[in-house]
């Protein structure tokens, strides 16, 4: 399941209790509406992990979709974590203080418990 354009695409895996989802590209006003998209199209699991490794642009569009998927999953009693950001996103994450607000994970095979600092 995935969602493609010439500037982001996304790629979604379900599994019994974890989505990943593996973003790729710009995350900007002008892409945003699929990174939206594809966050609130993945099915209710205890948790979705976000791969960011593939991000090189992380807007504050971006910014504020990810607060929100975060309180929407959240609502439901679910948990966002966040996977492998680009240093570019881990740059914004840190400005933003969002590193102290959501897990942020080396890879998606680390641990629950295994935190990393961005």
């Amino acid at each position: 399941m995935g969602q493609h354009s010439d500037r982001f695409h996304v790629e979604i895996s379900v599994g019994d209790h974890v989505v990943d989802v593996r973003a790729v590209g710009e995350i900007d006003i002008a892409t945003v509406g699929s990174f939206r998209a594809a966050l609130w199209a993945a099915p209710a699991r205890p948790v979705l992990r976000l791969d960011l490794s593939g991000v090189r642009v992380f807007s504050a569009t971006a910014v504020r979709t990810l607060v929100a998927a975060h309180l929407r999953i959240r609502a439901r009693g679910g948990e966002l974590v966040l996977v492998d950001p680009d240093p570019v996103v881990a740059r914004v994450l840190r400005v933003t203080g969002l590193h102290r607000v959501l897990p942020v994970r080396e890879s998606a095979t680390v641990g629950a418990g295994d935190l990393v600092a961005v």
